[in-house]
Order: structure tokens, then sequence, then C-alpha cells
């Protein structure tokens, strides 16, 4: 728990940008909200294109879906001729629903061959993720003429949580060269190599030392892939850890130029560099805005309790600390504060941290760089999801609107208001009736 003041280096413009668009949004929908801005992501991709200027080689950005799903994000990236990496069948649904075509999509991910199939098509990336997919799929791949990748499980990745344990996703390397030879037989072998490392990668020396891993094991099988995938989020500026370290303090451009150089001397057959950097991106184009319902002090602390939080909407507070500002002008002594939501744990702490003593109910706080995997994991415990707002030119577009009790209600099984029970078992008893009723008929046609 941190009681020191911390520093997340937003810029003062950006500060305002977000109060402007805040104080326009409460006009219409109230708190809690998130909302969304494709102007900071556009910041996002040019820092982005800047980093990458010293690569020899090509570089290309693919939009990580599943890092913010967000519909009106998805069609304003098609609209900029972008491409998009999608892990799940929903992810591709909505790729497709969004009018990205098939060679602007890549499919990762594990275990899809047991959705994949029922909504192939010609022209996707496809990156194999296990012996099993690739035994499965590879005749709908030869079928549709697929480009195809591998997954290579590094020596970098590693549970957070199990140091030491190996996860889930890609192939071993023992396995890959099996795979990689067996792929050499038959259509020449792979276009695309790829790997994951994770989140918040701390350096690029983590990177190049994946790189090197792959490159010996493309060496070992003779292969020389025309496409490198380097998986795993740049680290977003202005976040830091639950110690107070930003997350960015060790990723600096001279690091990205050799890396990049290294994979263009490392890959002889190459033709593009490809990253999804879903958090990078993604992360400053969104906020998150709570209103302060009620004040409570106790034990040295002022606790702030919220119509949003944590559990609801940023699970990502249990291991990152975001910058969390009044909308209205407070500037009383900063005093030991803790920001809860408002479901009935205890686990649901936004923050704890030195706020102005002058916060109070009715209140307005946001919580930065909420654009990345707070709307994926949010939950709707004892209440209904937030509200989402898009900016992009012109007025707010609401996106969501607050999810009302009927709906809460109706998605956990109640029936619709006014249908009561009795009126329930009249109906199933007719359908009962009917179906007899047909069955019969049915015999009787057969006799």
């Amino acid at each position: 728990m941190r009681t020191n003041s911390l520093n997340f280096g937003h810029r003062p413009e950006t500060i305002r940008f977000w109060r402007r668009q805040v104080a326009r949004a409460l006009r219409t929908t109230p708190a809690p909200f998130y909302l969304f801005s494709a102007a900071p992501i556009l910041h996002a991709l040019r820092e982005l294109t800047a980093a990458c200027r010293a690569s020899p080689l090509p570089v290309r950005h693919w939009l990580s879906c599943k890092t913010q799903p967000l519909a009106p994000l998805l069609r304003w990236w098609r609209r900029r001729d972008g491409s998009i990496e999608v892990v799940s069948e929903f992810e591709l649904l909505a790729a497709r629903r969004e009018k990205f075509p098939p060679a602007r999509i890549m499919i990762n991910g594990p275990a899809k061959h047991h959705w994949l199939p029922r909504h192939a098509e010609p022209g996707f990336t496809v990156n194999f993720d296990s012996e099993a997919e690739l035994a499965a799929l590879w005749p709908l791949a030869v079928r549709y003429g697929w480009r195809l990748g591998l997954r290579l499980l590094t020596r970098a990745e590693e549970d957070a949580e199990h140091p030491g344990r190996a996860t889930q996703f890609g192939f071993e390397p023992a396995a890959a060269l099996r795979a990689l030879q067996w792929l050499q037989r038959r259509n020449g072998g792979i276009e695309v190599l790829h790997f994951h490392l994770r989140s918040n990668v701390a350096e690029t020396s983590v990177y190049e030392a994946a790189v090197a891993e792959a490159a010996e094991l493309c060496r070992r099988a003779g292969v020389q892939p025309a496409f490198l995938d380097l998986g795993g989020g740049w680290p977003p500026p202005h976040t830091v850890s639950r110690r107070g370290e930003k997350f960015a303090g060790r990723f600096h451009r001279r690091g990205i130029a050799r890396l990049l150089r290294g994979v263009a001397s490392q890959f002889p057959g190459l033709r593009e560099i490809w990253l999804e950097n879903g958090r990078f991106v993604s992360a400053r184009g969104g906020v998150l805005v709570v209103k302060v319902l009620e004040e409570k002090r106790r034990r040295g602390w002022r606790q702030l309790i919220c119509n949003g939080g944590r559990t609801l909407h940023a699970m990502v507070s249990l291991w990152e600390e975001h910058a969390l500002l009044p909308l209205e002008r407070r500037r009383g002594r900063a005093i030991q504060t803790a920001v809860h939501g408002p479901t009935c744990m205890a686990f649901d702490q936004l923050a704890c941290r030195r706020l102005p003593a002058d916060i109070g109910p009715g209140d307005h706080l946001i919580w930065f760089d909420a654009g990345a995997y707070h709307v994926p994991w949010e939950t709707a415990f004892s209440h209904g999801r937030a509200a989402i707002l898009w900016h992009e030119a012109g007025p707010l577009e609401l996106v969501r609107a607050p999810q009302t009790f009927e709906d809460w209600w109706a998605g956990l099984g109640a029936s619709p208001p006014g249908f009561s029970s009795a009126r329930a078992q009249g109906m199933a008893g007719a359908v009962g009736r009917a179906k007899s009723k047909g069955c019969a008929g049915a015999r009787s046609n057969a006799t």
C-alpha cells in the first residue's frame, strides 16, 4: 500500500484534454463511465513510428483486439488501413463484422482448432500454437491458402505467479523443430515465426534474447521466415508498479534501435517485422470516471467510497498504479486516502495514496490510462456495467448505455417484467401439447 506521491509523467496538456472531455461527457452521462479517444492512440502510433525509424526493415503495427475490443476503435483502425490480431472466436467475428478483410487479420491464441473451422475463409494469417492445432487445421490451411506461422515458446515466457513454470502457449523448441521440418516437407515451411513474451516487457534485452533463440531454431530447421512477429507489450509511459517503479523506466529508444537492427541481421530472408503493442497503443487512449459517494475517516486514513472501482472496472489496479485526479479543482492538503469501489469486498481498492483533503461526496475522480484491459476484464458484481463513450471528432458517441437492472437480471435467468411463473408454466404446457400432437401426427403419417 503506497502513501507517498507518485510521478506518472502526464503532460499538463494531456490532463487538460481529459478534463475537458470528461466535463463534456458528464453533461449527458452520469458516472461511472469509460471515456475513450482516438487522439491519444494516434499520438502513440506516431511515437511507435518514430521509435522504429532505425529499423532496416519495414515494421507493421497490428491492433491487439483483446486489449481493447471496442467497435469504434476497430473501425478507426481499419479506416487507417491497419491490420488486426485476434485470439478468440468472438474477436475474429468482431473483426469481420467491422469489415477487416481476411488478408489483414492475424489469428493467434491457443486451441483455435475448436472454433476456427466454423469461420474459415481464404486470406487469413494463422499462427499454429500446438501440434494438435497443426494436425487439425492443416487441411483447411491448404484448402484456403492461409499464410502460415508458428508460435515459439521462448525461455523468457514464464508463469508470473509461478516462476520457472512455462506458460501454456506455443511450441517448445523440440516440438517447434519437428513442426517446421514437417511443414517444409509439405509446403516449403512457414512464412511467420511468432513469440509473445508478456505485457509490460521491462527492457529490450528480453526481446533480444528471444530473437536470438528464434534465430537459432530457424538455423537448425533450415527455414527463413518472411515475417517475424515480436509479440509482447511495450510498457506504456505513464503507469507504474505497486512499488512505484515506472514500467517503461528501462525501455529506451537506443535499445529499440539495437533490437530492430539485430532482427534484420539474424533473419536474412525477412521482409517485415511485426509488432502487437496493445497496451502501449491503447492504454493512454482512455479514462475511467467515478463519483465519490461517501467519506469515512478511521485509523489515520480517509476512505472515499465511489460508484466505481477495482472490482467492477479496473482489475489492473491490483498490480498497477495509475494517475488518479479529481475533475473538480481541489487543492487541499494531501492526506492519506484509500479510494474504494461500491462492491461489498475489501478487495475493492482502486488506489491508496495521498490526495487533496477537500475531495468529498459529489466530486468525480479520473483514473487515467484505462484504455487497455479495463473493458475486457470488467465485471458486473452486484452492479450493472458502466457506460462507454468514444471521442473522435465532434460530439461524443455513446457506445454503450449504462446497464439497467432489467438487463442485468435477465442475464442471470430472470423472466421479463410482468412475466409470471403461472404464465410461464402455461406456455410450457402448450408447447408440450403441441409437441405431443406433432409426434402423434407423425406416427399417423408413418403408418
